[in-house]
């Protein structure tokens, strides 16, 4: 007896398996709007008014400098022979962090927004400030000019005319959180914003400030693409090397003001890791920090926005800042 051979299943129309790629690219700008659409949960602004701390004794720390580095494993940097400057002069005078972690948090956006809001405000994407607009005014930068406390950010490659709110050379906007806030940058984004061209200035002009005793209370300070070890750019193709050559350059020049003498402090923090949650370098160099000390705290961004408000005495703690340990243990005296 003859067995008929199986049918196979019947091929869909023509049409129809033509019509695929066009409702995939019709779904893809949906699926990446999902994507990089953020949680706005943790946006809400502690009830009470920003303020200044009152009573107590002076603060002993004074002046705050932030330096963020990036993508690097602490264990990318410790020992590393292509960081001289790191393990041979800094890590022996001054104090470090061995457990200083983001959570896994990536890519850097969101850090930096960390860095700046005390939590990442629902970032866990890059994209420039017109696709992600903060409409928070509880943030680091607002708070000091609330209580009469000044603050710059000192950016490697922009020009100083206009608000950077793009990328521009080796000037990357993610890595620079306050033009991301509408009360700095305006509503919507002005790239001719009053506010933010006076604060958001360029790296160039840090030194003039040193100088001058200009500088403010609060600096936070963006190198560029190649300074920051982001990108491995010539000659030295090595972002540790890079990081390390420009630590070398800039630390110094800031330890030799007076700002830094009376009281000053530098955080030298990286944003992220590349491997999952592996710790992350936090450095604070200070006429007191414990020399050579290696805290065994665990610590996170929220620490670093802890201490700075601490040391500049504002109140209230942001955000995740308000459970995060301060790096208190890193000096002789605090605040």
């Amino acid at each position: 007896m003859h067995t008929p051979a199986p049918r196979s299943a019947p091929r869909p129309p023509l049409h129809r398996l033509r019509s695929r790629p066009t409702l995939l690219a019709a779904l893809l700008p949906l699926a990446l709007a999902c994507a990089q659409t953020r949680d706005t949960s943790h946006d809400a602004c502690p009830p009470q008014a920003p303020a200044l701390a009152t009573g107590g004794a002076p603060h002993a720390l004074r002046t705050v400098f932030v330096i963020v580095m990036e993508n690097q494993d602490w264990s990318d940097v410790a020992g590393n022979p292509s960081a001289p400057y790191v393990n041979g002069t800094l890590l022996p005078a001054f104090a470090h962090a061995v457990d200083y972690r983001t959570g896994g948090l990536h890519p850097s956006l969101g850090n930096y927004v960390w860095l700046e809001a005390g939590d990442p405000l629902g970032i866990h994407f890059d994209a420039p400030p017109a696709d992600v607009p903060l409409p928070v005014t509880c943030h680091l930068a607002t708070y000091l000019e609330d209580v009469g406390l000044t603050w710059k950010a000192y950016a490697e490659g922009i020009a100083g005319d206009t608000c950077p709110l793009v990328n521009e050379g080796k000037y990357a906007v993610r890595h620079d959180p306050f033009v991301y806030f509408e009360d700095v940058s305006g509503h919507p984004f002005d790239p001719h914003s009053a506010r933010c061209i006076a604060h958001v200035r360029p790296f160039e002009e840090l030194a003039a400030d040193l100088a001058a005793g200009t500088v403010p209370r609060y600096s936070f300070i963006i190198p560029d693409v190649c300074d920051d070890g982001h990108d491995a750019c010539p000659p030295l193709n090595d972002p540790v090397a890079q990081q390390d050559a420009f630590l070398a350059r800039e630390v110094p020049a800031i330890m030799d003001s007076a700002a830094y003498r009376d009281g000053g402090v530098i955080l030298v923090v990286w944003d992220e890791g590349h491997r999952g949650d592996h710790p992350i370098g936090l450095i604070a160099v200070s006429p007191l920090a414990k020399p050579g000390y290696a805290a065994p705290g665990a610590y996170t961004h929220g620490s670093t926005v802890r201490t700075v408000q601490e040391i500049l005495g504002v109140t209230p703690l942001l955000r995740s800042a308000a459970t995060s340990a301060s790096l208190s243990d890193l000096f002789t005296a605090y605040p």
